[in-house]
């Protein structure tokens, strides 16, 4: 059990001063970089997802995409995928982590908005129709309020993922939390690979806790009392 003594070890040195605090393979410089990578995926994905979905659940046009989309999150190996990027891209820069990233993250976003504008109430689209609002109107007023909270399932669900495959980022040589999964392993150094894990671990439980307050701020009350209701 020398390695649990080393893992108290090194969540003391977390804590204090000591190496695993400071420098570039330090805790604060590794959990930065982590959340770059997911943080700037994520924003990408959100971007191409969230307008596509919007459109093709709204108009009911390109459906296709939203079913191929599904199915190429099943089957996308993200290791596979790192490493051809690296291959392709070299270590140079950060994109051979982030292309990934957002090849992983734009289904889980695209699904859940699409499947959020269809499942909104026909009648409550009539309704908006019948007030005098149009296309726009309808979508922006009406449709993207009542769907928000499965729109921000499918982020949350792509947040999640994003954090955990970061952390494989490390395989390829790029940095992050990973690195002391990765590197621990290879030096056998076990108190940094559980200490590494329970980073990752405690990073995605903010992400969980962060768009729960987001949902909490930005759902309609009507809303959230109907899907209490359901």
């Amino acid at each position: 059990m020398n390695w649990l003594s080393a893992f108290f070890g090194w969540l003391a040195d977390f804590f204090g001063t000591g190496a695993n605090w400071t420098g570039p393979d330090g805790i604060p410089a590794r959990l930065l970089e982590h959340l770059e990578f997911s943080v700037l995926a994520l924003v990408l994905a959100m971007l191409i997802a969230v307008p596509l979905g919007l459109a093709i659940g709204h108009t009911g046009r390109g459906e296709v995409v939203v079913v191929v989309s599904a199915n190429l999150a099943r089957a996308l190996p993200t290791l596979g995928l790192l490493v051809l990027f690296v291959l392709l891209l070299g270590t140079s820069s950060i994109w051979p982590v982030i292309i990934p990233l957002v090849l992983l993250s734009v289904p889980p976003i695209l699904v859940n908005t699409y499947e959020g504008i269809r499942g909104v109430d026909p009648e409550l689209r009539d309704a908006a129709y019948g007030m005098g609002l149009r296309g726009g109107q309808v979508l922006g007023r009406v449709l993207v309020p009542v769907a928000l909270p499965l729109i921000l399932l499918g982020l949350r669900l792509s947040a999640i993922q994003v954090v955990s495959t970061t952390t494989v980022a490390a395989y390829t040589g790029l940095g992050g939390l990973g690195r002391f999964v990765i590197d621990g392993f290879a030096t056998k150094d076990y108190a940094s690979v559980v200490g590494g894990s329970v980073l990752i671990v405690l990073f995605a439980l903010v992400v969980q806790i962060v768009f729960a307050l987001i949902q909490r701020v930005t759902v309609s009350p009507g809303v959230s009392q109907r899907l209490k209701v359901r």
